[in-house]
């Protein structure tokens, strides 16, 4: 393995991406606790919310509440996800600086996710963006479904880079790449970063990774071997879609962050307190976090003789 990557962006999904799909109302303040919390252990771009129908992702309906009562870092990114010209202005309104347009890979996903074809979401942002960008907000582009489709299976690679390139021309400074389903392997992964590689700066492109089926590490290793430097994540490893049918799982930002550290990548974030930024949302939720790291943080402070009892 041959890795020349020094330093690593982490883009931490967890209040938005993660959080949407919970089924338990989680107290506006609670979500801006864990933002601060999270900036405070030296993350730098935060997803806040969603200014989408609180009618399909109730979870986000507060999005502009938490907006506006994060105390803002000046030194950190809030970016909000933004479905339309609806959504736009409402992130104008609360003094949003940086949003997120979405489509997919596949036709089947956009139109279950969005309601749209794909050639319909570039419509969309035909309008979205330039006025974005007007208010000098900054774009940021997702792929969904770029490893493969919970309707239509594999995806071609020539497809991620089409709709990659798309976003860039449209306006977008990054596009994330998604495995929204955990089904992508390494070699995959090397294979649709090298074909976006022949067109696009590596600088230009995320990977967002699920760990539905336990390789979002291994690709994520993939891709620094590729050059890849923005990787997003969810702290606790929070999150799933609500339209993709198994895709539980973002990759844990704490997992990503002890891997970055044991091999001598800067992150410039505190794993200590990255970890009190989950134990923040993590009684608010009817599930433990799924996090590997935290699970093993949360075993070893157990009393011995419970721990014993468990293994028995």
């Amino acid at each position: 393995m041959k890795i020349s990557v020094e330093s690593v962006k982490v883009v931490e999904v967890g209040p938005r991406d993660g959080l949407q799909n919970e089924k338990v109302t989680i107290p506006t303040q609670a979500k801006v606790d864990y933002i601060t919390a999270l900036g405070d252990a030296g993350l730098r771009v935060i997803e806040a919310g969603a200014f989408v129908s609180p009618k399909w992702v109730p979870q986000m309906a507060d999005s502009a509440d938490v907006y506006r009562d994060i105390p803002k870092d000046p030194g950190v990114e809030y970016p909000v996800l933004v479905p339309n010209m609806k959504g736009l202005e409402r992130a104008i309104e609360v003094g949003v600086k940086s949003i997120a347009i979405f489509t997919a890979a596949s036709e089947s996903f956009n139109k279950r996710n969005i309601n749209m074809s794909i050639d319909e979401s570039f419509e969309n942002f035909a309008q979205v963006v330039p006025r974005a960008l007007g208010e000098g907000m900054r774009v940021r582009g997702y792929v969904s479904t770029a490893f493969g489709c919970p309707y239509e299976g594999e995806v071609a690679p020539e497809r991620v880079l089409e709709v990659v390139a798309r976003l860039l021309d449209v306006g977008c400074y990054e596009v994330s790449v998604g495995d929204t389903i955990g089904v992508g392997t390494p070699m995959q992964v090397q294979g649709v970063i090298g074909m976006l590689l022949q067109v696009i700066p590596p600088k230009r492109l995320a990977m967002h990774f699920h760990d539905t089926r336990g390789t979002a590490l291994a690709n994520t290793l993939a891709a620094l071997e590729m050059g890849i430097t923005t990787f997003d994540s969810s702290a606790g490893g929070l999150g799933g879609c609500p339209y993709a049918p198994g895709a539980s799982g973002n990759m844990a930002t704490e997992d990503l962050i002890y891997l970055l550290d044991g091999m001598g990548i800067e992150s410039g974030v505190d794993l200590k307190r990255l970890v009190d930024a989950s134990s923040i949302i993590a009684p608010y939720l009817d599930h433990p976090l799924p996090g590997r790291y935290l699970q093993a943080c949360t075993r070893r402070a157990m009393p011995v003789a419970t721990r014993s009892a468990t293994v028995q």
